[in-house]
């Protein structure tokens, strides 16, 4: 993080912006249990979209729906996150995905404001069984994607327990991505990954097939392989960095540490990685 209010998140953005990396917003915070919170942090969207705008960004938003009421009432949800994806225009709003429970209420939320907008993205987690359906079912409507790997615990009946069946289905979701059916329905294909063998193996494949490099785009968190981040640039693919910010990072930090302790030694390798 670049510090907890949006003004840091901004100067974060122009100092970037000038390594021609783009960026996305959000604003810690989940599960939001009162309707009162969830009407403050759409607002604050709102504002944030009116910020980007006056300091001339190419910076995107991204939303959990459990910030916006999901657990109060999906109607809410939906309401408030159409709200935010009206005021932001042309500018991409990307639905983050959070654990499985929370998975068919959120694409079946993302496919309704796919309808209606087309300024809107979801987020899939490649180490989920059910994704690759998932994908298929996204792909004739143009979707925008963003594939992680995911970062929640989830049960053994639910993903894939072992890393390596994480990465290998990782690179399966990426060449559907990059696949001439979702270049033909213009799916919008972000690789989420800091996973340099990963990106190598992507890049590699986008060149030997005689893909247009803009067909897709990297996105990595701010402040991990930064170096990384700058080099991907300069050698001419699109980047788009996460800038997080917040006052309650500290209980969303722990909370990701408590559901899988990996987190932590990513962070910290990542730290201290060029």
């Amino acid at each position: 993080m670049p510090g907890e209010t949006v003004e840091d998140a901004l100067a974060a953005a122009s100092r970037l912006r000038e390594r021609s990396i783009e960026t996305v917003f959000t604003y810690l915070g989940e599960n939001v249990t009162d309707r009162t919170e969830a009407a403050a942090v759409t607002r604050h969207y709102l504002g944030v979209i009116d910020r980007v705008g006056a300091c001339q960004l190419d910076t995107e938003l991204s939303v959990k729906l459990t910030q916006l009421g999901l657990d109060i009432d999906p109607a809410l949800s939906y309401e408030n996150l159409t709200q935010i994806i009206v005021h932001a225009g042309q500018r991409m709003v990307w639905i983050d995905m959070e654990a499985s429970p929370y998975v068919e209420a959120t694409l079946d939320l993302y496919r309704r404001a796919r309808q209606a907008h087309s300024n809107v993205g979801v987020c899939l987690q490649a180490y989920l069984y059910r994704t690759a359906n998932d994908l298929e079912s996204l792909l004739p409507m143009g979707a925008a994607i963003r594939l992680v790997k995911g970062a929640y615990r989830e049960p053994a009946d639910r993903a894939f327990p072992r890393k390596r069946d994480v990465d290998k289905n990782y690179w399966a979701l990426a060449r559907r991505l990059l696949s001439p059916e979702a270049r033909r329905a213009r799916v919008r294909a972000a690789m989420a990954t800091h996973d340099r063998r990963l990106i190598a193996r992507i890049t590699d494949y986008v060149r030997a097939q005689g893909i247009d490099r803009q067909s897709l785009e990297f996105q990595m968190l701010y402040g991990i392989e930064a170096a990384h981040q700058i080099r991907l640039a300069q050698e001419g693919w699109k980047v788009r960095v996460l800038i997080t910010y917040g006052s309650c990072w500290f209980p969303w930090y722990m909370r990701r540490l408590a559901e899988r302790p990996a987190n932590a030694w990513f962070v910290l390798r990542s730290l201290f990685s060029a």
